[in-house]
Parts: C-alpha cells; structure tokens; sequence
C-alpha cells in the first residue's frame, strides 16, 4: 500500500481564525522552518526521516512528510493548531518512510494539537498525548 492510500484520506475540518483574535495571542510558530525530529504515535517513537519538515503560516501548513510533500489548511487559536484538507504528493516511498509519514499524518490530523515552543524547539501534542517534535531550522 503506497503512502497515498492512507495519507490523502485524512482530513479534519477547519475555518478561520476567531473574530478579534490578536495575532499577540498566537504561539510564535508561524513563519517559521522547523524541521521534525521524531514522532510519538500509539506508544511507538520513530526518528524523522532528514526530509521531513514543516513550515506553519497564517492560514495554511506545508512541508514533507518524509518521503511525499503534503499542504494543508491551518487554524490557530491561543496555544493550539488545527490542521485540515490535508494534501499529498503521490510518490512510492520504502515501508519505513511509509510508517513515518502514516504516524505524522495521523498526529497532523489528530485534532487540535496544543503547541508547547521552547527556544528552538516546538512539541505539537494531540489530546491523547501522541506528539510531533520539531526544531527551529
């Protein structure tokens, strides 16, 4: 089964930012390369592949997801993101890359995720605690 197959499916439903949200109440996440350093998904913690990265901006996230390009929607409210539509390259990818970029995906997709930055350092941690680890390129 490619990547696709599981990856293009998954969406979550988004809008816009809420009316008189003040962009100083934003994490400071957004423009902003970061590049992913491992995922926790379902109890197992796999090491990011060196091409995976991701890059949130005002209304849209984009990046690699090891192997395939994905975009996205973004919304964000106070500490948390939520992504949605999420998009993908169509490329055959080797059975590790594969797992990697099903863990991401799903963790992406989980829901809002709350953001926790610490200097050159974001954890983004969906409501069951699986999380994305990135630093700051």
């Amino acid at each position: 089964m490619t990547a696709t197959a599981v990856l293009v499916p998954l969406a979550v439903a988004c809008g816009g930012g809420r009316a008189g949200e003040s962009v100083a109440s934003r994490p400071a996440v957004t423009g902003i390369e970061w590049t992913v350093a491992r995922v926790t998904a379902h109890g197992t913690t796999r090491d990011a592949p060196s091409r995976a990265h991701l890059r949130i901006d005002d209304g849209r996230a984009a990046g690699g997801l090891g192997c395939n390009q994905f975009s996205a929607t973004a919304r964000i409210t106070d500490d948390r993101i939520r992504l949605g539509g999420l998009r993908t390259t169509r490329m055959a990818c080797d059975g590790a890359r594969t797992a990697f970029e099903r863990a991401l995906a799903g963790v992406l997709t989980a829901g809002p995720l709350t953001t926790r930055a610490d200097g050159r350092e974001l954890t983004l941690t969906a409501a069951g605690g699986d999380r994305v680890e990135l630093v700051r390129k």
